[in-house]
């Protein structure tokens, strides 16, 4: 049986709750949260509602700030990478691989927030979701023993900081590939194709992206491909959150306009809650991947060769079918990024 672990030391039982979450969330809010929220001083992060300083809050960006933010990172000279390139796959075992092994678990960084990709669910207690599928996978497949996998929560802003200080040794968490963080972990081979998408209330008239960014207030988590994109949009505030279904609360508490996030999740959340839509067109096309440390080369090829067992043994498309199937309405061959 699979360990489950909080970043936070508590685990997130309370906004994972399918299509009938929106209610009990509205229902549930007190004016006395509204309050903090707006202030800053209450986080909606991986464990659930707490106090905090004001920098752990909600941050706001003015757009002069984002626009130079922006600019430097399109001279940071980060353009050209490939997102695609990862050592070759082996199912030796080296350093690294006999390290983990030698502590007897493997930590894998997932999410808690993220309805068919990694949530609780209420019902009976366990999490699940695409990418927990594959954590377990490549967990059971190192270790031998599911019992020896242990499930760590972990913010979307802090996914680089956990594997640097070795609090998990690998992340499987909607992470997509950059040419920033490649400097940063190293990745396994790409596992799913993605892309920015906005949602919206459905009582917002925009019908297109720019209809909906231009001159709102947006929301995205912090440290995400989202946020780097609103950057150059021209929104008069930037909204950064600790996990990217904060977002949603947000907009469902009419603190702000609209979310940008990967497309998968976009809808994902579009499926928890009937109140928010997914606008038509998307911007940032890339790739989703498994992140570890830089020195672990022998740990990327195992998990690279289990990327490749999961998807021709079929694992891949029956975790696709499960989970996001019904909300992506797509092909799956569509998501499975070929190699170059």
């Amino acid at each position: 049986m699979v360990t489950n672990t909080n970043a936070n030391t508590s685990t997130n039982t309370g906004r994972n709750r399918g299509p009938g979450r929106a209610a009990a969330l509205r229902g549930a809010r007190t004016a006395a949260a509204l309050a903090l929220l707006a202030s800053g001083a209450l986080v909606l992060g991986a464990g659930g509602p707490r106090e905090s300083s004001p920098a752990a809050g909600p941050r706001q960006v003015p757009l002069a700030a984002q626009q130079e933010q922006a600019g430097q990172s399109e001279q940071s000279g980060q353009a050209d990478c490939d997102l695609y390139r990862s050592v070759p796959a082996s199912s030796e075992d080296g350093p690294a691989v006999k390290a983990i092994k030698a502590k007897r678990s493997l930590v894998v960084g997932i999410d808690l927030n993220s309805y068919r990709w990694g949530s609780r669910n209420p019902n009976t207690g366990q999490v699940e979701g695409f990418d927990i599928d594959l954590a377990r996978a490549i967990g059971t497949a190192i270790m031998g023993d599911p019992e020896k996998v242990v499930l760590k929560a972990v913010p979307t802003a802090d996914r680089i900081k956990f594997i640097q200080e070795g609090r998990v040794d690998i992340i499987v968490r909607t992470m997509s590939i950059t040419c920033e963080r490649l400097e940063q972990v190293a990745f396994s081979r790409p596992y799913f194709t993605t892309s920015q998408r906005v949602l919206v209330p459905r009582s917002s008239p925009a019908k297109t992206m720019d209809e909906a960014l231009n001159g709102a207030t947006a929301c995205a988590a912090s440290g995400s491909s989202a946020e780097e994109e609103l950057k150059t949009r021209p929104v008069k505030q930037l909204v950064t959150v600790q996990n990217h279904l904060d977002c949603l609360v947000l907009m469902q508490l009419g603190k702000v306009d609209a979310t940008m996030t990967d497309d998968g999740l976009a809808a994902s959340q579009a499926a928890q809650d009937q109140t928010v839509r997914v606008l038509d067109g998307e911007v940032r096309p890339g790739v989703m991947g498994i992140a570890m440390l830089k020195t672990s080369t022998d740990l990327t090829a195992r998990v690279n060769q289990v990327l490749n067992d999961y998807y021709t043994g079929g694992s891949w498309r029956r975790a696709y079918d499960t989970w996001l199937k019904p909300y992506l309405l797509d092909d799956a061959d569509r998501h499975w990024p070929t190699p170059r």
